[in-house]
């Protein structure tokens, strides 16, 4: 399964499905992330926490826990 966190900086992705559930996958969904949302990698922190990305038009930052749960393809 490739996650949010396994695309590389300067790439395009869809979300395919979010895994979890309860309070994280509803922030998750009210941030504008939904299945089949087109992802783009803005950067990557040094240590990978936080990942900046751009979605619906507004850049966004997300944990590294939090992308973990993103099924992208």
């Amino acid at each position: 399964m490739k996650t949010l966190r396994d695309v590389s900086v300067g790439e395009y992705a869809n979300v395919v499905k979010i895994h979890g559930e309860g309070a994280l996958k509803k922030r998750i969904m009210d941030m504008g992330i939904t299945k089949g949302t087109r992802i783009y990698v803005r950067k990557v922190a040094p240590l990978g926490d936080p990942v900046e990305i751009t979605v619906r038009g507004y850049e966004l930052s997300l944990r590294k826990q939090d992308a973990e749960i993103l099924e992208m393809s």
